[in-house]
């Protein structure tokens, strides 16, 4: 029995020190190598499913084949669940998928399968030691214009996963890549033909993630992702109509989950450990690696838009609960908040989108932080097409600092941000009661990009490299 190749994926995912969640799509390519269509798929009288198999690196044969699950109802998609493996172990894998008949579905794992056109991918398992350091990738805003059935700028885009690639097989260590947002732009232009349709989503997954370089990518290194607004519609929900609220964004969302969620941490497994389960009630989720906690969050979907300063909300309290308890568990871990809108430095024209409009739930989570003395804590963003750290320090409490990492665009073809568009020094605005100053500040880099962050009990370093691979800047930050 063949095993036929995915049509997108692999994505690594969730890896921990005992498991790993792999993601792929099954389906034809024609001979205009595109896919087929969704209606065509789903009418086939063929069945599918995902195989794969694993060995550890240095042994000779892989293990017996794990089966899943292909969903029509997800673009033909499915995750592998990975169980029994041992803490920073290097593993091969090879994962596609084949036709079958329900009498044979059983039995496939037992069957002589053919995996000789099928690639093989290597990956490291999470560390289990708090104390070990590590690295990994930061990066948002990937720009792809797709109009009329057509594909601009694809090239220029992919080339920024080409330097991070050329990185990694010169040796340099990376356990994980972090995309916080806008992996696609549904929404080309704003305004011209934006993606409404399930399949339109669908389609622009798939173009994005089956570039050769992404798809090696993620391939290899563990990739956990957010959204911004662009994974729906431009500064979502702010032009939102109601029947956007009841036919675009459950169509969106859909197709997030699919491509973007459904390998990550957020699905709870089965009781017997083989297939992810449940209907997901929120989007953040959280996971830790060596000395690093995450917290991924939700910044978009659950935002309230009001008038009223004090009501508005970037996030449910629900979340913001989910956060401070998570800061405040005395993992002896670094703590590192993914949030897809940058927490600061602020923009100078005052622009709502991002943490600075929804002040008072900053202060909220900043003072949680300063009064229980949490440290260290960064945040990690994207969105606003430049990259850039700093810190945030107060006076009243010496030790006390919080530290924001920025890195936007891997690929943006129009003029990027500059640093004159941002407060880099000065007072922090909030409505705490302690007075917090930024400081520490740029620069500014307002380039294609994406940022290596590096870091162990003591510190963080912070390099931004540009598109094609050349190192822009590197900044330190102690704590």
């Amino acid at each position: 029995m063949k095993v036929h190749s995915l049509t997108v994926g692999p994505i690594l995912a969730a890896v921990t020190e005992k498991g790993a969640r792999i993601f792929g799509r099954a389906g034809y390519q024609n001979h205009t190598n595109s896919w087929e269509s969704f209606e065509l798929l789903t009418k086939k009288k063929d069945e599918y499913v995902g195989v794969v198999r694993i060995r550890a690196v240095g042994t000779v044969d892989f293990g017996t084949p794990i089966i899943f699950q292909i969903n029509p109802n997800f673009d033909m998609t499915g995750v592998a669940i990975i169980n029994n493996l041992s803490p920073e172990q290097e593993y091969e894998y090879q994962i596609g998928w084949v036709n079958y008949s329900w009498e044979t579905r059983e039995r496939i794992p037992q069957l002589n399968l053919n995996w000789s056109e099928i690639q093989t991918y290597k990956f490291k398992s999470a560390a289990t030691n708090i104390s070990q350091p590590r690295s990994f990738i930061l990066g948002s805003c990937r720009y792809f214009l797709r109009l009329f059935g057509g594909s601009w700028f694809d090239d220029r885009g992919d080339k920024t996963f080409r330097s991070i690639l050329q990185q990694i097989d010169s040796g340099t260590p990376t356990d994980a890549l972090l995309m916080v947002g806008d992996q696609i732009y549904a929404d080309d232009l704003n305004f011209v033909a934006p993606d409404k349709r399930i399949d339109e989503f669908f389609a622009r997954y798939r173009e994005v993630f089956s570039q050769p370089y992404i798809r090696e990518l993620m391939a290899r290194i563990p990739t956990y992702m957010t959204l911004d607004d662009h994974e729906i519609e431009d500064n979502w929900p702010s032009k939102a109509s109601e029947q956007d609220l009841v036919t675009l964004f459950p169509v969106a969302i859909h197709a997030y989950i699919t491509y973007q969620l459904s390998h990550s941490p957020l699905f709870e497994l089965s009781a017997d450990q083989s297939k992810i389960t449940g209907t997901p009630t929120k989007l953040w989720y959280s996971f830790s690696d060596g000395c690093c906690d995450f917290f991924v969050t939700d910044v978009r979907t659950e935002r309230y838009l009001t008038d009223i300063e004090r009501e508005r909300q970037i996030i449910s309290q629900s979340q913001m609960e989910a956060i401070k308890k998570w800061l405040n568990d005395g993992s002896n871990r670094i703590k590192f908040i993914a949030s897809s809108v940058p927490f600061f430095p602020d923009s100078k024209d005052k622009i709502s989108d991002k943490w600075s409009g929804f002040l008072y739930q900053r202060t909220e989570l900043i003072d949680f932080i300063f009064d229980n003395k949490i440290k260290p804590v960064i945040f990690l963003s994207g969105d606003v097409h430049c990259s850039m750290s700093a810190e945030i320090i107060s006076d009243e409490q010496p030790n006390f600092k919080v530290i924001s990492v920025v890195s936007s665009a891997f690929f943006w073809p129009y003029p990027h941000t500059q640093a004159s568009s941002f407060q880099l020094d000065g007072e922090l605005k909030t409505y705490s009661s302690h007075r917090y100053r930024l400081v520490n500040a740029g620069p500014v880099h307002s380039i294609d990009n994406f940022t290596r962050v590096t870091v162990d009990k003591t510190a963080l370093k912070v390099e931004v490299f540009s598109r094609k691979g050349e190192l822009c800047g590197t900044k330190k930050h102690s704590w």
